[in-house]
């Protein structure tokens, strides 16, 4: 009887990640390659290398019906972006965290570009133009705020100022916490930031 030798061993697939960003819409499907990212969205797909990855953008974006969101952007030299959520839609009302998939795929792409030596620019939060504008909105809202709790004190109206106080304290609980993790910064390979992971 022959001796067969066993196939040899074929190396395992790169980490993958998948989600829906709506509910009409198929999955988009990333998969890290040994030389670059693959990935496809709809019609769309391609193959970005390591090297030709211009930079990545992580912030954190709740919803109503999912306050723990995060996204990840990714650029390209010359052009293009994806984008990887950490959420995936299942039905009409319920959009599903994927915290541990999401962060293992982000944490590995990191990994994966310090390897290839890839000169990429890594950015936290939101655009500065974008978060100070926010910022200032957010300054004239509490001025405005703090002005009708004045008013509400002085001419005895307890029930209002009661309101106001408590309305202060759940929008500046939900806008702030979206604040401080979208704060624009850089970061580092070996060091990601952990309040934009879930």
């Amino acid at each position: 009887m022959p001796i067969v030798s066993p196939p040899p061993e074929m190396p395992p697939p790169g980490p993958g990640y998948a989600y829906r960003a709506s509910l009409i819409g198929s999955a988009h499907r990333f998969m890290l390659e040994d030389d670059g990212i693959s990935w496809q969205a709809g019609r769309r797909s391609g193959k970005w290398r390591y090297a030709d990855i211009a930079g990545l953008r992580m912030s954190y974006r709740p919803m109503s019906m999912q306050s723990r969101r995060f996204r990840t952007e990714i650029d390209r030299r010359g052009g293009g972006r994806i984008v990887v959520m950490s959420t995936t839609w299942q039905t009409l009302a319920l959009m599903a965290a994927q915290d541990k998939d999401y962060r293992a795929f982000v944490v590995e792409l990191h990994r994966r570009l310090a390897e290839h030596g890839a000169r990429a620019s890594l950015v936290g939060g939101l655009n500065p133009a974008l978060y100070f504008a926010g910022a200032g909105v957010l300054a004239l809202l509490s001025v405005a705020m703090a002005a009708l709790l004045v008013r509400a004190l002085v001419t005895g109206e307890w029930a209002g100022a009661l309101f106001i106080v408590g309305l202060s304290v759940l929008f500046g609980w939900q806008i702030g916490g979206f604040m401080r993790r979208n704060r624009p910064h850089a970061y580092t390979f070996d060091a990601l930031p952990q309040e934009l992971l879930p």
